[in-house]
């Protein structure tokens, strides 16, 4: 290990910057800096080189051209064990330059800003900090290349503590999140032109269109490990996208419990996903992605009560999620029922004091507002098959009454078509092949998951803990045969809303005509595998 005895530092987050310069300067470590990092360091009597004192050269170019100089790569691309880089070196008057601080231009967040302009965007490319990154990265056998203000401390502490040396894991350690770090950056802009390039496509409107993006870039942080996936033999972490803001159920705010694992992660997003879809007062109730509970109230009180309801034995052991904040008498509602996860815009001092007594409880707070960034990133969804993956836009189509069509003799009731709207909003969030039983405002039963519809709509009523009678059916997609129809008019069912588009549905319509019910058609299906 060398020596470090000069060092170069140009960062566009300043923070820590003037410690991390202080302890450099007390360790005998010459520094080089740029603009505005050596104008703050130099108003905190740090002593500074200016770049263009090492170049030669002034900044030009509105600052586009600071650091892209041979005084400055070189110094940082030469292999100090080599005989002809080491005769170039002295030849060209060019110093080494061991330690290598930057961060870059705010690409991500200037993006971020609602009514950011093109110009501004590409102003906030960095082009001279990727460029030393990626040359001190490539030379970690030599250089120490820091990105992240969280290793500063650690610098210091390892350069105290070895007469101003870097090991080589250390290096290599910090290489790998360089180049990391620019990769990141890099996928940030290619996703924004990406986006730009692809509007004309619909691909972020939610339009049906047979174009999709020919390149798909993702970048994946690790945020937390997980005990274990979705059995403990398995392995889990949960990674959050790198380049979109907090946002998500990945990025929620946990206020109090134990570690949350891999299947409250997806109950949580299923959970969080469906109570979205309303703007009444709702509660969802999820077990393994599906619905057992949903109901809307005066109060969140009310509507747990009422979601809970549903299937009380299977809400034991569930996630929960409201759409507004949850108050004391909620919390106290909950206190009897074991839930592994409550999710909500935010908790209420007093109702969180009433949660600290089940200290095991995962409380998590998410915002409901949503940036811009966001609503593009919830439009494409990427399930992984093996050797490869699939993408897709959410469904996030939302079925209008107007757009709708009632193919029966019998209209809705206005009752019913409130009944009908309801059941159809979960209906898209339960697994195929999917049928919901429904009254205004609360979920009466939920068949999931079976090989057949008329299975499903068997397996739904058998679980219904409520009367199905004058409660109404929705279905993702088409009745095959009548016998769905038949059997729901057994249980009192008086309004089915469904796709359409079976080639028996002259003979559905006719068996709901015959029945007495009535039938709305969205043309629309809701498939969920």
């Amino acid at each position: 290990m060398k020596k470090i005895t000069r060092a170069l530092l140009s960062v566009s987050n300043k923070s820590g910057i003037i410690e991390l310069a202080q302890g450099l300067a007390d360790l005998g470590i010459e520094i080089i800096s740029t603009g505005g990092t050596a104008k703050i360091l130099k108003n905190h009597n740090v002593k500074v080189i200016d770049v263009s004192e090492v170049t030669g050269f002034p900044e030009i170019l509105d600052g586009r051209v600071k650091t892209l100089h041979p005084k400055v790569h070189g110094g940082i691309l030469a292999k100090r064990d080599d005989l002809e880089h080491q005769t170039t070196i002295k030849d060209q008057s060019i110093s080494y330059i061991d330690l290598v601080v930057v961060n870059l231009y705010p690409f991500s967040e200037t993006i971020s800003k609602e009514g950011v302009s093109f110009d501004e965007a590409i102003e906030n490319i960095d082009i001279g900090g990727p460029t030393m990154i990626r040359a001190a990265a490539k030379n970690h056998q030599d250089v120490v290349v820091v990105v992240d203000t969280k290793d500063y401390q650690k610098i210091l502490t390892e350069l105290k503590e070895n007469n101003a040396q870097i090991s080589q894991k250390t290096k290599q350690r910090l290489a790998t999140k360089a180049f990391a770090h620019t990769a990141t950056y890099d996928l940030a802009i290619a996703n924004y032109l990406t986006q730009l390039t692809d509007e004309k496509n619909d691909i972020f409107t939610g339009s049906v269109t047979d174009q999709m993006p020919k390149h798909l870039v993702l970048s994946l942080s690790q945020r937390q490990s997980l005990r274990y996936g979705e059995n403990p033999h398995q392995m889990a972490a949960l990674y959050a996208d790198s380049l979109s803001l907090e946002t998500g159920v990945a990025t929620a705010n946990q206020l109090q419990g134990k570690e949350l694992s891999y299947n409250n992660f997806l109950d949580l997003d299923a959970a969080w996903t469906l109570v979205s879809e309303f703007s009444e007062i709702s509660c969802v109730i999820i077990k393994h992605t599906n619905p057992c509970g949903v109901a809307f109230g005066r109060t969140p009180k009310e509507a747990f009560e009422l979601a809970k309801a549903t299937d009380p034995l299977s809400a034991f052991g569930g996630i929960i999620a409201f759409n507004v904040a949850v108050d004391k008498e909620t919390a106290l509602a909950m206190s009897d029922l074991f839930v592994e996860a409550i999710i909500a815009p935010d908790f209420l001092e007093e109702a969180k004091e009433v949660f600290t007594a089940k200290k095991n409880l995962r409380l998590l707070r998410k915002s409901t507002s949503v940036n811009p960034k966001e609503k593009i990133a919830n439009l494409l969804e990427i399930k992984h098959i093996s050797g490869g993956y699939l993408l897709q836009t959410k469904d996030t189509f939302q079925v209008l009454r107007e757009n709708t069509k009632v193919v029966t003799k019998l209209q809705p009731t206005e009752e019913q078509w409130a009944a009908l709207d309801f059941a159809w909003k979960i209906c898209k969030h339960v697994k195929s092949n999917a049928i919901v039983y429904a009254r205004q405002g609360q979920l009466v039963g939920v068949g999931a998951g079976q090989m057949s519809r008329i299975d499903s709509v068997r397996f739904g009523a058998t679980k219904a803990q409520l009367s199905l009678n004058e409660c109404v059916m929705a279905s993702d997609a088409f009745f095959p045969f009548r016998d769905s129809i038949d059997q729901a008019k057994k249980y009192g069912i008086n309004a089915i809303i469904q796709p359409g588009g079976s080639i028996r549905d002259t003979e559905v319509i006719a068996a709901a005509d015959e029945l007495g019910l009535a039938m709305v058609f969205t043309e629309i299906r809701h498939f969920k595998h």
